[in-house]
């Protein structure tokens, strides 16, 4: 989760103020959506890890609730991971750009 958080940052940080021009009427732009997906994979965790602390606690009796919440936390990190890797990937490219 300490990653999530660290994302979070790097993305608000990254966004230069005096460059940001305000989307259209229903649009979101990148900053946002990738903010939102950060949030909802960090909730996604969260709930896992509650599931989880219910099962060990015996509050939760069905194990296939925990491993359903746990799978979709887990394959949605790797979603957001892969994500990072080709943003990070076409921003070395363009840096490799010659002008």
């Amino acid at each position: 989760m300490d990653d999530i958080r660290r994302i979070q940052g790097i993305l608000q940080q990254q966004a230069p103020l005096e460059t940001q021009t305000q989307p259209a009427a229903g649009e979101t732009s990148f900053q946002d959506a990738l903010g939102k997906f950060v949030t909802e994979v960090n909730s996604l965790q969260q709930n896992a890890d509650v599931a989880t602390q219910k099962l060990l606690s015996g509050e939760l009796q069905d194990v296939h609730q925990v491993m359903m919440a746990m799978e979709e936390a887990n394959t949605s990190f790797q979603l957001m991971m892969e994500m990072r890797n080709k943003i990070l990937e076409a921003y070395r490219e363009v840096m490799r750009m010659q002008v």
